[in-house]
């Protein structure tokens, strides 16, 4: 890969806790990502544009509010209608294991819970990115 893998870090809805997310961001940027953070209260819609618009290979959605069933479909659904079938949406959050099971299932990746190692998200995404994009 010639170039650093790109990730969108995105708080998505109502949610108004970020700190997760900002480490998560941090951490990403330390291991080598180039990583863009949304900022708080972005619609599936906002985030699917600005991941298309900045040519990302991942995209991370920290969501603690409970509409993950509601946000992931919407994400997957708008990323099929743009085409964007190469770009990884994972997450994390307070997401129970019967709904990760679903959205697994809806083309969501791996779902992390609290207190997952940052270091386990990134070599998670390398490892995708690595298998599933071509540059």
């Amino acid at each position: 890969m010639n170039r650093p893998i790109r990730v969108l870090v995105a708080k998505v809805g109502l949610d108004g806790h970020d700190r997760g997310a900002k480490v998560i961001a941090t951490s990403l940027r330390d291991a080598g990502m180039e990583v863009i953070y949304t900022g708080l209260r972005q619609t599936p819609e906002m985030v699917v544009n600005t991941a298309l618009q900045e040519d990302v290979d991942a995209i991370g959605v920290s969501i603690l509010s409970g509409a993950h069933m509601t946000v992931f479909p919407k994400i997957i659904a708008l990323m099929k209608e743009k085409e964007m079938n190469d770009v990884l949406v994972t997450g994390g959050g307070i997401i129970p294991e019967e709904d990760m099971s679903e959205l697994k299932r809806l083309g969501v990746g791996a779902l992390f819970a609290p207190g997952t190692t940052t270091t386990e998200i990134a070599n998670y995404i390398k490892d995708w990115v690595k298998e599933n994009r071509s540059f």
